[in-house]
C-alpha cells in the first residue's frame, strides 16, 4: 500500500466520522452554549483537533466519547478565556423563544400549546445556565444527547457514582427552580 492510499482511507474513515458524529456534537455543544455562532464555530474547532489527533485514535467504538471529551474541552477554554474579557457580560447566550420552537413538535398542537411550550423550555433552559459547569454538562449529554450514565462518565473522565451525584443535584436544582413541575 502506498503512503497515498493509506492517507486516503485515512481521510475517508474521517469524514465518516465526521458525518456521524457531528449532528450529535453540534447539539450538546448548542445545548450547553444556547449561541448558534459558537456552537458551530466550538463543533468546527472540534473537528480541526481531532484531524490533528487522528493518528492517535483508537477506534470507531469510542469516537463519540473522545470528541465529547475534546468538545468539553474547547467549551471549558472558551468559557475561561470568556471571563477574561471585559465585555462578557454584554454578549447573551440565550436562544430565542422561536428557534426553541423548532425543537418542539409543533403542527397539532393550538397556538396556546405552542405558546406554553416555548415559555416551558425557556424556563428550563434558564434553570440548567444556572448549574454549574459539571452539572450542566452532565445534564445535557443524560436529557439533550441521551447518553448512559457509563458514557457520559467516559466522556467526562468522572466515576460513575459522581456522574449519578452532579446528575441528581442538577435534577433537584432544575426541578426547584421550575417550582418543583415535571
Amino acid at each position: 500500500m502506498t503512503m497515498a492510499t493509506a492517507q486516503e482511507i485515512a481521510a475517508e474513515e474521517f469524514s465518516a466520522v465526521v458525518t456521524r458524529h457531528r449532528p450529535q456534537i453540534f447539539r450538546f455543544l448548542l445545548a450547553s452554549t444556547r449561541d448558534v455562532d459558537l456552537a458551530e464555530t466550538l463543533t468546527q474547532d472540534c473537528f480541526l483537533k481531532a484531524h490533528r489527533h487522528w493518528g492517535s485514535f483508537r477506534g470507531e467504538s469510542s469516537a463519540m466519547t473522545w470528541l465529547i471529551r475534546i468538545a468539553i474541552n474547547l467549551q471549558k477554554d472558551h468559557w475561561r478565556n470568556r471571563r477574561m474579557q471585559f465585555w462578557r457580560k454584554t454578549q447573551t447566550n440565550a436562544v430565542e423563544l422561536d428557534e426553541a420552537s423548532d425543537w418542539l413538535p409543533s403542527g397539532e398542537r393550538s397556538v396556546e400549546q405552542q405558546l406554553l411550550a416555548r415559555e416551558r423550555v425557556a424556563q428550563v433552559g434558564k434553570a440548567v445556565e444556572g448549574l454549574s459547569e459539571r452539572q450542566r454538562t452532565v445534564f445535557l449529554l443524560r436529557y439533550v444527547e441521551e447518553q448512559e450514565l457509563s458514557e457520559i462518565a467516559r466522556a467526562t473522565g468522572l466515576n460513575e457514582g459522581t456522574v449519578k451525584a452532579h446528575l441528581s443535584r442538577a435534577l433537584a436544582r432544575v426541578r426547584a427552580e421550575l417550582g418543583g413541575k415535571r
